[in-house]
């Protein structure tokens, strides 16, 4: 009788006699599918020709054809079709800034972030270093208060970094006088929260808090902070004519001559979502002057300006901006749009002493700007009309509450009531219901919604954004209800600040090709899944189409990204040791006094 044990100790089996004649089917797992892939001849070129977009989560293939084309005459040089790549396709990273979404081309966007913040502060990369001299301050304006919530405070610091701080805690909302509120909820938090804790950033009550004005809050926050620079400047400008300084005569382009203030500002925010889900800004402020002759010059502000100067602007501008939104069915008088109290102006240096320094502050904001939602533990693409149920609830968490309200004000003006709320027939079929006739355009459908309405509707959103004085500014909550209402850059500049982030990647891109140029030389008829920027000689000249996005298989997404993680590991590895020889802080470090 032959033995139906297995040959060799196994920790799972198939049956009896598991070993014997069992082909393993490798494409089933990422790991198999790696195999698989790692054993093809043409592995290193996949490798090789994958590499521009290799720690891509998602990255985006193109398909088409690339001619090599005589920049003087125009005469086709060579041409390769992307059938004959690997893969018949070319790869091209996705660019998202969410770190969340796809962490490598989140850090390739800090990076840059990191330099052309620092850039501003210190000078190169086309800005000139005088503006190390010029005074600059970092200040960070918060949203007011909607309603009391969880929160962690620590009066005395006495730990070495913040982002692992274990100090103890001042009690949440410590209140002996105030029992409950309106809604019969205790309206007091003895806890001492921990960093961590999920609680943090939630309201004591769901009911008693302003969901409505928080919302509107987000969307208004960019208007908000654009008349809070130009009420700063004007207090500059008042400051210089009352020292005498006088105005600068500058040529405009029309050819007249126009009188400007001899002082302004070349600001950089960056716009970060609390746990609350009300936005709060970190800005960066440098003065300048103005030079008749060339406008666009970056040149040191008058004698006498200091950095005290600067923090008293925008003090005096946080607290005296503050306007009302237009009129809204809900609301017929409007929101009060304003700063909250919390208001921290910190002076900027330069080098590696001071509390704050060009880099602290530089790798501060570059980290917040591959940030979004993910403090408020809500994550999402955009929220149509079908997808809306399933975030938004006015009964709901936090979060839900703050949906609905993005939701419900942002309807049409003209709607009597939210879409959500019309009578719907049920569905007898999967995707259709009975037949309907639209009571806004007359379409009769049997869609859920009516398409005509809806085409129009997410048309007018994907336009340029509403302007208050023709549209209804309210329309914009929709488009942006899964960013809470927010629907501003997380990462702004002024034109003067400091260079573009296209100007960086132009000369990372310059920098590869003359890096792998001598390999272009084996191998003249190789094409790398790379951009190309034009040459005094020759053109790449792509009719690439969409083609789908992310990886074929699990196993091409694991070798590639795993590559891409080891040479980021190698690239931190060694800017932490450079850092430690130098004694200075690396790229991305947060600030210990942030």
């Amino acid at each position: 009788m032959a033995s139906t044990l297995d040959l060799t100790p196994r920790t799972t089996a198939r049956g009896v006699g598991s070993n014997a004649d069992t082909i393993p089917v490798y494409a089933y797992t990422a790991a198999g599918s790696a195999f698989i892939r790692a054993t093809q001849p043409d592995y290193f070129g996949w490798l090789d020709h994958v590499r521009a977009a290799a720690g891509c989560t998602r990255p985006i293939r193109l398909a088409g054809s690339l001619l090599t084309v005589e920049a003087s005459t125009g005469r086709v040089l060579g041409q390769r079709h992307t059938d004959a790549m690997p893969d018949s396709a070319i790869y091209t990273a996705c660019g998202n800034r969410r770190a969340t979404v796809c962490p490598s081309c989140a850090q390739t966007y800090q990076r840059d972030a990191f330099q052309l913040l620092r850039a501003g502060l210190v000078g190169g990369k086309g800005v000139p270093e005088t503006v190390a001299s010029h005074p600059a301050v970092f200040p960070t304006f918060t949203a007011p208060s909607f309603g009391p919530v969880h929160a962690r405070v620590v009066k005395r610091h006495t730990c070495g970094s913040r982002r692992r701080c274990d100090c103890r805690a001042e009690p949440c909302h410590a209140r002996r006088d105030v029992g409950g509120c309106a809604h019969g909820r205790p309206a007091v938090c003895w806890a001492r929260h921990e960093a961590g804790d999920a609680v943090l950033g939630q309201p004591l009550c769901l009911d008693c808090y302003d969901h409505d004005h928080q919302v509107v809050w987000n969307i208004f926050s960019g208007e908000l902070w654009h008349r809070t620079k130009q009420a700063a400047e004007r207090w500059l400008a008042k400051l210089a004519r009352q020292r005498g300084i006088p105005r600068v005569e500058v040529i405009t382009e029309s050819g007249n001559i126009r009188k400007v203030p001899p002082v302004r500002l070349s600001p950089g925010k960056v716009a970060e979502l609390q746990a609350r889900g009300a936005v709060h800004f970190h800005a960066i402020a440098r003065l300048d002057g103005v030079n008749g002759q060339d406008p666009d010059a970056i040149v040191p502000p008058p004698a006498g300006f200091t950095v005290d100067d600067l923090v008293d602007a925008f003090r005096h501008a946080a607290a005296q901006v503050a306007f009302h939104t237009p009129p809204h069915p809900d609301r017929p008088d409007g929101w009060l749009i304003g700063w909250g109290e919390q208001l921290d102006i910190r002076p900027i240096s330069t080098g590696i002493d001071g509390d704050v320094t060009e880099g602290m502050v530089a790798g501060y904001l570059a980290k917040y700007a591959t940030k979004s939602t993910e403090a408020t533990g809500h994550t999402s693409t955009r929220l149509t009309a079908d997808t809306i149920g399933d975030y938004a609830d006015p009964d709901g968490d936090h979060t839900a509450r703050l949906i609905d309200a993005c939701w419900r004000i942002g309807r049409p003006t003209h709607t009597p009531r939210p879409l959500l709320d019309r009578p719907r027939d049920h569905r007898p079929t999967p995707g259709f219901v009975q037949p309907w006739q639209c009571p806004d355009c007359g379409t009769h459908t049997r869609y859920a919604a009516c398409p005509t309405c809806t085409a129009t509707r997410q048309a007018a959103l994907d336009a340029q954004p509403a302007k208050p004085a023709s549209t209804n500014p309210y329309a914009r909550l929709r488009r942006w209800a899964h960013m809470l209402g927010y629907g501003g850059h997380f990462l702004t500049k002024g034109r003067r600040y400091s260079v573009t982030f296209q100007l960086l990647r132009d000369t990372r891109i310059a920098y590869r090709r003359h890096e792998h140029h001598h390999q272009a030389d084996e191998h003249s008829s190789e094409l790398r899944a790379v951009d190309h920027l034009d040459d005094d000689t020759t053109l790449i000249v792509g009719t690439l189409t969409f083609a789908g996005v992310g990886w074929h298989t699990t196993g091409d997404a694991l070798l590639a990204n795993t590559a891409a993680a080891l040479a980021r590991e190698r690239r931190t590895t060694g800017r932490e040791e450079l850092a430690h020889e130098h004694a200075t802080t690396p790229a991305g470090t947060t600030p210990a006094a942030a």
